[in-house]
């Protein structure tokens, strides 16, 4: 289920929660031209997940959710440009678990 929060999807699937962009969060920043993760392997809901330098702004990507980091999108730090794929399998950021499923309930439907 694909769930929307502060310009960002959140897809669970088998109590994983992947982070994207929204196709409109994509055309408001432009082009990514770097992308940064942060050490942090737990989150909380505004916390920082990942800093993105694109050609219309730079931008700090807050987490939707509170929960644990347990994988991060790396290949974007290589090749920032996959954010703005329309690939769900490339275009991602991280995915966490350990998140309070009423939370995740509360986001509005994508």
């Amino acid at each position: 289920m694909k769930k929307r929060g502060d310009y960002l999807f959140v897809d669970e699937e088998n109590g994983t929660y992947t982070i994207s962009l929204t196709p409109e969060l994509q055309d408001d920043i432009g082009t990514v031209g770097y992308v940064e993760f942060k050490n942090d392997d737990d989150v909380a809901k505004g916390d920082p997940i990942a800093k993105l330098e694109a050609s219309k702004t730079v931008l700090d990507v807050p987490a939707p959710l509170s929960g644990k980091v347990v994988a991060k999108n790396t290949k974007l730090e290589d090749d920032p440009k996959l954010l703005n794929s329309a690939n769900d399998n490339e275009n991602w950021l991280v995915k966490l678990t350990d998140v309070d499923e009423s939370a995740f309930d509360a986001l509005k439907n994508a």
